[in-house]
């Protein structure tokens, strides 16, 4: 708790703005007003906006008692006596506070002049979700949808352009904005509460978060942020066209990743698995971004034999494709969620996650007997910029095992159940 406008951690530091992903890039989040949206007269200004926020005006005489309660368990967070201050509360999540401010004259008569326990119903609540990745964004926005629900306020999500055709028509009660164009908006200063989802790397006094997110899942630490179940529920899409592109039988797949570790690192892998969906009369459509990706002198390519239907494509383009494919075959990426969320059968090639990381399919292939999981240990944290992050056996023979060693056989046996089932 602090009396400045930053909040201390509990060593006594300021705590810096959450800075998911990466510390040196710009803030993704729209940041409050210095001054709380909400006026209690006498110069008492108090938010949810990034926790708990109180503004105590100088007293001329006398001084202020406040008082921030988390409700739902029955715990005083701050209590303390003050001429003047900023109070805001170290935590940032979804908590249900209790405000109270009391008016100590300078004879010590006690005056109470606010008391407010929060209430979002009808309230304007800001969900900002700050990345334009595909598999975050997919696999945060129904706990968005929850919290709506649940707390019958009037949600305003902010996220990133693309997604905004994608979930419009599915979710007609939430107003889906851009920070950019959200930061010019008069609403700004009639934002009740703020919640800023993310992946929280540095977060080792759970500030950001209630628990991290490597241990809870990277779209369920969404539900714990926003204080709602956090049982995953794939998120809902309307599509202006989804009818079926081909006529043929057909599976999709997308090979690509933003990092060497989310590949499937088997050599001969893909080449084995499109020759044995041919075999049972599929056409292998690959749907990923680009054909080639990679960095330095490591490059993946297409792998033979797929159709190549790839390109910077619109989603709703991408969610019909999978719409009406008997299966979908990737890795740890966004495609995965697109498919999750289309309701296509997924199967899922992933060695350097923990199968809670992700949503639930069962056909998830891992090998327990290679080195797996480091995405999920947070003694090992993930480097954007290295394209060949393998935090325990980088530059050995070892590096990425973890997919290398899952092999062909395995993978179609597990497309055949999925075929089957």
């Amino acid at each position: 708790m602090s009396t400045e406008s930053s909040a201390p951690a509990p060593d006594g530091e300021t705590v810096p703005v959450p800075q998911p992903q990466q510390a040196s890039a710009p803030n993704p989040y729209i940041m409050p007003p210095d001054v709380p949206n909400n006026d209690a007269g006498q110069g008492i200004h108090f938010d949810f906006n990034w926790g708990a926020r109180v503004l105590l005006p100088k007293r001329p005489d006398g001084r202020w008692r406040a008082t921030l309660t988390d409700l739902d368990n029955s715990t005083i967070i701050f209590q303390g006596e003050l001429e003047e201050g900023h109070l805001s509360s170290t935590k940032k999540f979804f908590i249900r506070f209790a405000v109270d401010v009391v008016r100590i004259a300078t004879d010590g008569t006690e005056t109470k002049v606010l008391r407010h326990e929060y209430d979002a119903r009808d309230k304007l609540i800001l969900v900002q979700l700050p990345v334009g990745t595909l598999g975050d964004t997919l696999g945060w926005f129904p706990y968005v949808a929850r919290f709506a629900e649940q707390s019958g306020a009037r949600v305003i999500c902010c996220l990133a352009k693309v997604f905004i055709p994608l979930f419009a028509d599915a979710y007609p009660n939430i107003q889906l904005t851009t920070k950019e164009d959200f930061e010019a908006s008069p609403l700004r200063s009639q934002v009740y509460a703020t919640y800023n989802i993310g992946l929280f790397f540095d977060d080792t006094d759970n500030i950001y978060q209630p628990c991290d997110f490597r241990y809870v899942g990277l779209h369920r630490t969404a539900g714990y942020i926003l204080g709602v179940d956090p049982t995953e529920e794939a998120p809902k899409l309307v599509l202006e066209d989804d009818t079926r592109p081909i006529e043929e039988p057909y599976v999709c797949i997308a090979t690509q990743a933003s990092a060497q570790c989310k590949y499937w690192n088997n050599p001969g892998g893909w080449l084995g698995v499109i020759a044995f969906l041919k075999k049972r009369g599929y056409r292998v459509i690959c749907i990923d971004q680009k054909p080639f990706s990679g960095a330095g002198i490591v490059w993946n390519q297409i792998p033979n034999g797929a159709e190549d239907e790839t390109g910077n494509r619109p989603l709703a383009e991408r969610a019909r494709w999978l719409k009406h494919a008997d299966l979908f075959i990737g890795v740890s990426s966004g495609l995965s969620w697109l498919a999750w969320a289309a309701g296509t059968k997924t199967l899922m090639i992933s060695g350097f996650t923990h199968p809670n990381n992700e949503f639930y399919t069962p056909w998830r292939v891992i090998s327990w007997h290679a080195c797996n999981s480091c995405w999920n240990d947070p003694r090992h944290q993930f480097n954007h910029n290295d394209f060949l992050w393998c935090p325990r056996h980088a530059n050995t023979d070892r590096q990425f095992e973890c997919s290398k060693l899952i092999s062909t056989d395995v993978v179609t046996k597990n497309i055949a159940l999925a075929l089957d089932a």
